[in-house]
């Protein structure tokens, strides 16, 4: 018997140590990607004075958000010559995100802003019955949907816009770092995911593995929603952003992430609120991707070559220094590609250990919590769902 579990965790300090050597290359050749993606050249956006496009923004909104005034604000100061109507939607007549739409309305009275409040319920995703609601809003024919805690620079418009342009191209997508606006455990989940997923993406697109489509931005064209069965079509899809990217390549066009940054404002309060974040997160791409979310245990090399430690500690310690130098590698180039650091160094090591019980406990996760809805997984993106109870 002892000689069986000797045998049994020699294999497993070997299998760790294996899949911490793999994920080292990971993360070096996702540093290099990130390096080629935003000094690869690309369109040049038009003069704001070159573009009249009429753009309508679609923003479903839920609840009070810190600093969601702000984030909805730079929606408001883009560089851009054409008509731009805001759309903000909501299913609560008491929702508190009303009061900040009344409060930019105030403050821009020359901006087109419209507020929908409709709590017509077309499936189990809330967000998605929103941007259904919203729609008999919508003026015009370019449509860029985006989640509620994003930000954006004066030129966002612009770059997403000479994108939409390029020939083939049926949908545009952004990469996203985090921000972190509700204390500690906001920055510390902002920072820990923005080092790990920007690689992800950029490696899947660099390498032509996917087509991202991600809720941080999603614009297209309104004949492109019509050809993929318009929102009504993802009204019990919780991951809403990956299908529609999926639509969107069906009809044979591309999904595109232009070399931009936004920022998506992380706003939980607590470690429970981030785990349960975190896992519903995990659980969502694992539904729709088991055997890549699988392998993806490989991407999180830190833990692999702690736990190698405990069997084969000379070689595991030395896997530990060369994650770790690996993993500055990656902190360094994303600070340096996306406009300065997320946090200090320590959290990205830290969250990689976080991250590491997230990922196992995702395979036994068949509900999540979300935005006052406790959704059941049903398979292949897909949920039902019942309002929370108080």
């Amino acid at each position: 018997m002892g000689q069986t579990v000797q045998i049994a965790g020699a294999t497993f300090g070997w299998l760790g140590i294996a899949a911490a050597a793999i994920g080292i290359v990971y993360q070096l050749i996702g540093a290099h990607a990130l390096l080629r993606f935003f000094s690869a050249p690309s369109p040049a956006p038009q003069p704001d004075r070159g573009r009249d496009d009429a753009v309508t923004l679609l923003k479903p909104l839920y609840g009070p958000e810190p600093r969601l005034r702000e984030n909805l604000a730079t929606f408001l100061n883009l560089d851009h010559a054409g008509p731009v109507q805001m759309v903000c939607g909501v299913q609560r007549a008491d929702d508190p995100a009303i009061a900040v739409v009344h409060q930019l309305q105030a403050a821009y009275p020359d901006a087109d802003i419209a507020l929908v409040v409709d709590p017509a319920c077309h499936g189990a995703s809330g967000k998605v019955s929103n941007l259904i609601n919203m729609m008999a809003a919508a003026k015009h024919d370019v449509l860029v949907m985006s989640d509620s805690d994003i930000a954006v620079r004066p030129d966002y418009l612009a770059r997403i816009l000479t994108a939409l342009d390029q020939p083939g191209v049926g949908a545009v997508s952004c990469l996203y770092r985090g921000r972190g606006d509700a204390g500690f455990w906001s920055r510390f989940g902002a920072a820990g995911v923005t080092y790990q997923f920007i690689i992800a993406v950029v490696i899947a697109v660099t390498y032509r593995l996917a087509q991202p489509c991600m809720g941080s931005t999603i614009a297209l064209r309104r004949e492109m929603l019509t050809a993929i069965g318009g929102f009504e079509r993802f009204a019990d899809t919780l991951a809403d952003d990956h299908a529609i990217g999926q639509a969107v390549n069906a009809t044979g066009a591309s999904v595109v992430i232009p070399p931009m940054i936004i920022t998506h404002a992380y706003d939980e309060t607590s470690l429970l609120a981030l785990w349960g974040h975190e896992l519903r997160w995990s659980a969502t791409v694992r539904d729709i991707a088991f055997w890549p979310y699988a392998g993806a245990i490989v991407c999180n090399p830190l833990p692999l070559a702690v736990l190698a430690c405990l069997y084969w500690p000379v070689a595991g310690f030395c896997l530990v220094i060369a994650t770790l130098c690996a993993r500055w590698l990656v902190v360094r180039a994303v600070d340096s590609t996306t406009g300065g650091p997320v946090g200090p160094l320590w959290m990205a090591w830290l969250h990689d250990h976080f991250a590491f019980p997230i990922f196992f406990a995702t395979f036994f996760t068949r509900t999540v919590d979300w935005r006052g809805r406790t959704l059941k997984m049903t398979g292949n993106g897909q949920v039902s769902g019942r309002e929370k109870s108080a």
